[in-house]
């Protein structure tokens, strides 16, 4: 009995394979075994990195709010705490977004938390 060679289903799964390494640097978009490789890698920082996106603009929004508190006077901590005394319910998304693009609308909220807190 002949060998089954697996000719047609091999190079259809091998074309996709490097049709996904499309625009890897050297071999990984040439050959087979290394674009592989890369591609398993590829999906494991995608995978992990959209957790750490979410990180990363928490940072970014905490890092604005508190250089624009600062210019105001206040910490990052006390205006935080400030706001909540003041029940004043907005997310650091927001909060960043007016301290970065509307610093009027910033300070009266940075006024409201410093009157709670007094």
């Amino acid at each position: 009995m002949p060998r089954v060679k697996g000719g047609t289903v091999t190079r259809k799964r091998r074309k996709k394979t490097l049709k996904l390494a499309k625009g890897y640097r050297g071999s990984k978009h040439i050959q087979f075994k290394a674009a592989h490789t890369q591609i398993m890698n590829s999906y494991r920082y995608a995978f992990r990195d959209r957790r750490q996106r979410k990180r990363d603009f928490r940072k970014l929004w905490i890092a604005r709010i508190n250089a624009a508190a600062r210019m105001n006077d206040i910490s990052y901590s006390k205006l935080m705490h400030g706001l909540k005394v003041a029940g004043i319910d907005i997310n650091r998304k927001m909060l960043a977004d007016l301290a970065y693009t509307d610093e009027k609308a910033f300070a009266s909220l940075v006024e409201a938390a410093k009157k709670a807190l007094a």
